[in-house]
């Protein structure tokens, strides 16, 4: 995921486990930082000094690769001499904003694109506005829509994007061609159509899963599921909208009976549980159990360095049967990286985030890399990138203009999280009323912002 290779656990399998957390630590922090989001930068972006980096990334492959970046920075501006720290995640960034003074870190990323909201509006990340304009950067022109939208919250941009990731369908071309399947579907009914095809049921159990549709599944989560779809999460007061907008009830009314088409929750559930781990050689996509699969970039190369035995298909998740024309969108998210609101070389510090995110050979080399993709126009086009018709499928899909990613809070992931609880309570049959359960997590969701603000 987020800012990993393929050959190391990917960096955003670490969302989900630590969104709460990564939340809770944020409420904290916005009592530290809230009011200090200004520029106030007086630093002599020519004069030599020494600026810190702090990064998540921790596989050998990935440190080695934005050392490159860093040192072909270094040689463009020989005055700026950028120490790096990798492996830093959101609770140690959190402490060291929260503790202040001279030994933090003055250039920091995460890979939590969700906390973008609680990031901007505490304070936590600094405004880059007044760098922005100082740099005559027209960020509409240089970086794709969504990737814009998740790195800023109610106006304050206080991110850029550093590399992201897109989301589609991965589906095993040998199964196809036995089911007499010749292209991947293109709107949710036919997707329905062709698990169903796909799978191939074997006493209790499977022989071959078209899908595993669960929340539990690997990747196929309510906002994963909901991208395909129009959608709005708030309405324009800022209140939820699960309740009221059509879409939520369709795709949970849709999902539902997809486990309930390819056996039943129980039957799935049990199935799911002989999966091996997402991130190892043993991924159902990978060892055949499931025909198809919803992930991110990265499974390409992971399933080729696992030694699959069957051609690989990719293609965009399908959409709404009465959205057709919006086949190509998919999911967007990745790594956000800022400046931290107590360097005291904010100038100096601006440099390195500007070259990192805007500049061609730096991004397309980092891409190139890790295999993430591209967050810039030029780097998506650049005739540098490596790109084989497998990963083309994913450059597309974030250059697409109805790609999307969830849209901030100022809570972070909680109304997320919330959402997805009620989908796992839905999807077993615990809860029965769809609307009844929806307007109950709606309200839920208003009261958790309420008392974040």
């Amino acid at each position: 995921m987020p800012g990993k290779s393929w050959k190391a656990i990917p960096s955003a399998s670490r969302k989900a486990a630590t969104a709460l957390a990564a939340t809770a630590s944020l409420a904290l922090l916005a009592t530290a930082c809230t009011g200090q989001s200004e520029s106030a930068a007086t630093d002599d972006p020519n004069a030599k000094t020494t600026i810190t980096f702090w990064h998540g990334w921790s596989a050998p492959a990935e440190v080695k690769a934005i050392q490159e970046n860093v040192d072909r920075f270094e040689k463009a501006h020989p005055n700026i001499t950028v120490k790096v720290v990798g492996n830093i995640n959101d609770d140690k960034l959190n402490q060291a904003l929260r503790a202040g003074g001279s030994n933090g870190p003055d250039v920091v990323s995460s890979f939590t694109t969700s906390n973008i909201g609680k990031f901007c509006s505490s304070g936590a990340f600094l405004d880059l506005k007044p760098f922005i304009e100082k740099s005559k950067l027209d960020l509409d022109k240089t970086i794709p829509k969504p990737m814009l939208d998740y790195t800023q919250f109610e106006g304050t941009r206080c991110a850029l994007p550093l590399l992201g990731d897109a989301y589609g369908l991965y589906y095993n071309k040998d199964a196809f061609d036995k089911a007499g399947i010749t292209s991947p579907p293109k709107t949710w009914s036919e997707f329905a159509e062709v698990a169903k095809k796909l799978t191939k049921t074997k006493g209790d159990s499977y022989e071959q899963l078209g899908f595993m549709p669960t929340y539990h599944g690997y990747e196929t989560v309510v906002d994963h599921y909901m991208s395909q779809w129009d959608h709005a999460y708030f309405d324009k007061d800022g209140k939820s909208n699960i309740a009221k907008d059509p879409a939520f009830a369709e795709m949970f009314t849709y999902q539902k009976k997809l486990i309930d088409d390819l056996g039943g929750f129980t039957k799935l559930e049990k199935y799911r549980n002989t999966f091996g781990d997402e991130w190892g050689a043993k991924h159902p996509f990978q060892t055949g159990q499931v025909a198809m699969q919803l992930d991110g970039e990265w499974r390409l190369g992971m399933a080729k360095d696992a030694g699959v035995d069957f051609e690989i298909g990719t293609a965009p998740m399908p959409v709404a049967d009465d959205e057709a024309d919006e086949y190509g969108k998919g999911f967007l998210s990745g790594t956000i990286i800022g400046i931290a609101p107590q360097s005291e070389k904010q100038n100096a510090a601006w440099e390195l985030v500007k070259y990192l995110t805007t500049d061609t050979e730096a991004v397309v080399s980092f891409a190139n890399a890790i295999h993430n993709v591209p967050s810039t126009f030029a780097a998506l086009k650049s005739p540098d990138l490596k790109v084989d018709p497998g990963f083309k499928t994913f450059l597309d899909i974030a250059q697409n203009a109805h790609s999307n990613t969830p849209p901030a809070s100022v809570n972070g992931s909680t109304y997320q999280t919330t959402l997805q609880d009620f989908g796992y309570q839905y999807e077993s049959g615990k809860v029965k009323d769809l609307k009844a359960g929806l307007e109950k997590t709606a309200r839920q969701i208003d009261t958790d912002i309420e008392q974040a603000k």
